[in-house]
């Protein structure tokens, strides 16, 4: 996945799901990679770092 679509897609899910979505993908992350499937799981990685960067900072 290009870095273009990976961002597309973590700011529709974003959108979706709200902040959610972050755990939701690190979930599938997870789960791909127990089944044996890296590419897919370092997919959903990015996909979260994406929409950790998208929220932007914790405010306090």
């Amino acid at each position: 996945m290009q870095a273009v679509e990976v961002h597309d897609y973590a700011r529709k899910l974003l959108a979706q799901r709200g902040a959610s979505a972050i755990a939701e993908a690190a979930q599938k992350a997870a789960s791909l990679e127990e089944e044996g499937n890296a590419k897919d799981a370092a997919d959903w990685r990015r996909i979260a770092d994406a929409m950790k960067q998208m929220r932007g900072p914790h405010q306090s």
